[in-house]
């Protein structure tokens, strides 16, 4: 059976981190590509999260968690200030918020908000393949989770709770009647 795009990495933890990251945050792209701003930002009458809240809150998390929380180092979404080009929350990525004001987030257009996207990539996908064992392996506390391995927090707050919110954002595709997430 042929490899498909992105399988076949190196069976190393860091590796597959890197690489399971690297799909969500291009996951994550094709979930904006193909949208309007009005489509990426709709809320279907204020019933659910738009597609670009699950895409901000979902690469927010990685460059938090992988930047601030695990180094205390800027994430890249204050050091490219996007907060201040776009009027979104300086720290908030979501969590937590109430429904309400998480349907009024006023994102801009996918296309540039993909500059966020790909900026985290570039600064995410590389480091998490350098990781090693012994880093991943290392326990620290982690709000709301407490205490917990890094591998643990990558696996389920990167990983799979991404993959949570992009599954939403790839319905939402689905009734504009375009293609959903490779998955």
């Amino acid at each position: 059976m042929p490899n498909l795009p992105g399988m076949g990495n190196e069976p190393t933890m860091p590796a597959q981190y890197a690489a399971l990251v690297g799909r969500v945050l291009q996951y994550s792209l094709t979930a904006s590509a193909g949208l309007t701003r009005e489509q990426f930002n709709h809320t279907f009458d204020g019933k659910t999260n738009s597609i670009a809240f699950d895409i901000w809150h979902v690469v927010r998390t990685i460059d938090n968690i992988v930047h601030f929380v695990f180094e205390r180092e800027q994430p890249v979404w204050l050091r490219h200030s996007f907060h201040e080009q776009w009027g979104l929350p300086k720290v908030d990525q979501g969590t937590g918020m109430e429904p309400g004001m998480a349907y009024g987030l006023p994102f801009p257009a996918p296309a540039e908000f993909d500059r966020y996207t790909n900026a985290v990539a570039d600064a995410v996908v590389p480091r998490m393949a350098a990781m090693s064992m012994e880093y991943l392996a290392e326990t620290q506390f982690i709000r709301p989770w407490g205490d917990v391995p890094r591998m643990e927090a990558i696996g389920h707050g990167l990983i799979g709770h991404g993959n949570g919110h992009l599954g939403r954002a790839s319905l939402a595709r689905n009734l504009y009647g375009l293609p959903g997430l490779p998955y």
